[in-house]
């Protein structure tokens, strides 16, 4: 139900039907409803589960690349992250009081895995040791801020191969 539901919102946003995203996820309404009580609840669980997403990615690719690979690896879901986010965007400003009770938690839930990616690359000698890792962060939410072209996660992509080159230790 919350894959049908993030398709649904990136696709037609707020104005989606619970109806369809029901229907999308071939479930009853009555189920969906029993899951998530109100529209609110379910953007809610929406996001929180892209979150969640990135942080369990960085583990992964912890175990399985190498420190710049990983990193560039878990940018680039981060930039499929900005990117669902913005798609929704226009459903979560439903949410009472808005979105920035929900957007606040995030910062602090995807500390760890950045800290962690980044701190993988300072101990192996290939990232420099001077790295504050939200500035990636930043840089890439600065870039899907002003996202209104076609070709904007090719210029994050672009943006994440260039924070990756100066974060290089210099030999």
């Amino acid at each position: 139900m919350i894959e049908a539901a993030k398709d649904a919102f990136a696709k037609d946003g707020a104005a989606v039907s619970l109806e369809q995203i029901a229907r999308d996820a071939d479930v009853s309404i009555a189920t969906l409803y029993r899951h998530f009580p109100t529209r609110d609840e379910l953007i809610s669980a929406v996001y929180q589960q892209e979150v969640t997403t990135l942080i369990e990615a960085a583990d992964q690719l912890m175990t399985k690349r190498e420190p710049a690979a990983a990193l560039r690896e878990w940018l680039l879901l981060f930039v499929d992250f900005l990117d669902a986010k913005h798609g929704m965007a226009a459903a979560m400003d439903t949410l009472i009081g808005g979105p920035e009770p929900l957007y606040s938690k995030t910062p602090h839930r995807l500390d760890v895995p950045i800290k962690a990616l980044v701190a993988g690359g300072v101990t192996t000698g290939v990232f420099r040791n001077d790295i504050e890792p939200h500035d990636l962060l930043r840089a890439l939410a600065g870039v899907a801020h002003v996202r209104p072209s076609k070709g904007w996660k090719r210029s994050a992509a672009r943006m994440v191969d260039l924070l990756l080159k100066g974060m290089h230790e210099e030999t």
